[in-house]
This record gives C-alpha cells, sequence and structure tokens, in this order.
C-alpha cells in the first residue's frame, strides 16, 4: 500500500490512454510525456504502458507501507527518500514505511513515479488514465487527494535493477517541430510567418486539455471559426484572439477552430513539460521528417535502459 500524505500540485493516474473512443466522445487521454512515462516504467521493470504517477509542477509525499522498486523519470524534481536523495532515471529500493517526497523540477513540468507492478486501479475503457474533467479512470476519477490509498500490482518476477544507459533522456530541440496545416488558408500571410518567427509564452492557464500560448496575434484571413471536426492530440488551434493552443491528451474530440499546424509526436514531450512563463517557437518540417524524428525516438528508447550489473 502507498499512502498519500500531501497529494502534490495535481497528481493522478495515468497510462497511455484509450485511444479509438472519440466516437463515444472519449479523448485518448494518458500521459503528456508519453516518452518518459514509458521511461520510468522500463527503469522499474514494468511493461512500458503500466500505470503510473504523472506528477505535474509540485511533487507529493508518499509513505510506502510495504517495500517496492521504483523509478522516476521526466522533469528532475528534487526527491528524497527518509530525507536521502534518491537517483533520478534508475530504480531505487523504497523500504517499508519509508516516506518519498517530491518537491519541484529546476525546469521542466512533469514527471513520472513508476512502481514495479504498476499502479493497481480498475481499468475504464481499457485504460488506467485519469480523465478528471469527467470524473473517471485512474484512482476514483480524480486527482490524488491526502490520505489515498493506492496499491501495486504484482511485480515481475526476477527484473534487475535499470538505469538510464546514457545517464540522461535525449536533448530536447530548440524550436517545436509542427507540419502546416490542416487549414494554413485560414491565415493571411503574415499570420502564417508570425507563428514561425516568434516567440510564444506558455500561459497559466495551460493544462492536460491544452497548453495556451500568448505573443503576437496570428492574422486569420477570415473567420477562425469552423464546423466542428475530429481533432488530434498536438494540433494547433488559433481562436478568434489569434492566440495558438496546443491540444493535449485530454481535450475535446472535436473542435470548432481553424488549424495552423500540428505537432509532430517526436515533439509531445518537449510539449509536456512547458511550464507557465516558458517561451516555445515552431519549426515547419514535413511529414517525411515527423516520421523519421520519430523513428529515431523510438531507436532510443529500444536501447535507453540498462541492467545495473
Amino acid at each position: 500500500m502507498i499512502r498519500v500524505i500531501e497529494p502534490g500540485a495535481f497528481t493522478t493516474v495515468q497510462d497511455l490512454g484509450r485511444p479509438g473512443r472519440a466516437n463515444a466522445g472519449v479523448p485518448p487521454g494518458g500521459a503528456m510525456d508519453p516518452l518518459a512515462l514509458r521511461v520510468a516504467n522500463l527503469l522499474a521493470g514494468n511493461p512500458e504502458d503500466a500505470a503510473a504517477l504523472e506528477i505535474t509542477m509540485i511533487g507529493p509525499l508518499l509513505t510506502f507501507e510495504e517495500a517496492a522498486i521504483v523509478a522516476v523519470a521526466g522533469a528532475a524534481f528534487e526527491a528524497g527518500l527518509d530525507g536521502e536523495p534518491v537517483p533520478h532515471g534508475a530504480s531505487f529500493v523504497v523500504p517499508a514505511g519509508a516516506t518519498l517526497r517530491l518537491t519541484r523540477p529546476p525546469s521542466g513540468a512533469r514527471a513520472y513515479l513508476a512502481v514495479r507492478g504498476g499502479i493497481a486501479v480498475p481499468p475504464v475503457l481499457g485504460s488506467s488514465s485519469t480523465l478528471a474533467s469527467a470524473g473517471f479512470g485512474g484512482w476514483l476519477g480524480r486527482a490524488l487527494a491526502a490520505k489515498d490509498y493506492l496499491r501495486a500490482g504484482a511485480p515481475p518476477a526476477d527484473v534487475p535493477m535499470r538505469r538510464l544507459a546514457g545517464g540522461s533522456m535525449p536533448d530536447p530541440p530548440d524550436a517545436v517541430r509542427v507540419v502546416p496545416g490542416p487549414q494554413t488558408d485560414a491565415f493571411t500571410p503574415f499570420g502564417l510567418k508570425t507563428f514561425f518567427a516568434k516567440e510564444f509564452t506558455v500561459t497559466p492557464r495551460s493544462d492536460r486539455a491544452g497548453v495556451r500560448l500568448q505573443g503576437t496575434p496570428l492574422v486569420h484571413a477570415g473567420q477562425a471559426d469552423l464546423d466542428p471536426e475530429g481533432v488530434m492530440t498536438g494540433a494547433v488551434q488559433v481562436p478568434g484572439d489569434g492566440m495558438p493552443i496546443i491540444l493535449g491528451p485530454d481535450r475535446p474530440v472535436t473542435g470548432g477552430y481553424v488549424k495552423i499546424a500540428t505537432v509532430i509526436t517526436a515533439d509531445l514531450p518537449l510539449i509536456a513539460q512547458s511550464r507557465p512563463g516558458d517561451t516555445l517557437r515552431f519549426a515547419e518540417v514535413d511529414v517525411s521528417s515527423a516520421r523519421a524524428a520519430w523513428r529515431e525516438q523510438e531507436a532510443f528508447l529500444a536501447d535507453a535502459i540498462e541492467d545495473v550489473p
């Protein structure tokens, strides 16, 4: 059992989500930073899609009533086990009765805490991910609160301790890579130029549904509205005020604003780790480059984890 002493700012149970439910009005959900979730699980000795804790901005204080193997990946939150530092990017033992505290990261916004065996919660529509806006999934359909109790699943047998082979995650790109469209013709040439030439600041109104940006308004060629149509995670909607919104995994399944671009899959972690006040720039790539970046990320993951001798 894991007892929640302090929940942190917004700590939820997440896995890789529930894709394919849009026809029922259910977004895919899942980890904001799927790469970091996968790494944390592999370090802990789990399947990469196991349920773990997504920790946002301020971490929790947890007491482990049973011994566990734990790993943390993503933003480098300051972490201590009964006051002693613990490794980031490597599995470690939490003895029974010990207390693990994660405070704040010097940069980045989200980390993933994986427990060997995964966080055991009843799946909803095939996933353990929390969709807080709808009140289902994860732990009681909400973020963790003080006095909650979590259970770990049955741990796999004979899995060694693990660490990141290179010691760290890949460096993020200097700019967020996007594929233009699908409605580039809804913007003036100046509006398109502004999107790729200017910096935008992440605002405090950002959440798992969308990362909201502030900066030079993007000028529409006509109306910002369109008939609702299906949208995807990473789509960059631009409503009438000209301020971009990068849709997250808890987004609505349809949207009624024009979309200037879509963030490539390999750069979704960069969006997930953006915190209020951070600035983002955008760089145009084509679909073949987006696929190459995804393959490069998957190649990293295939060789990222090594056993501790």
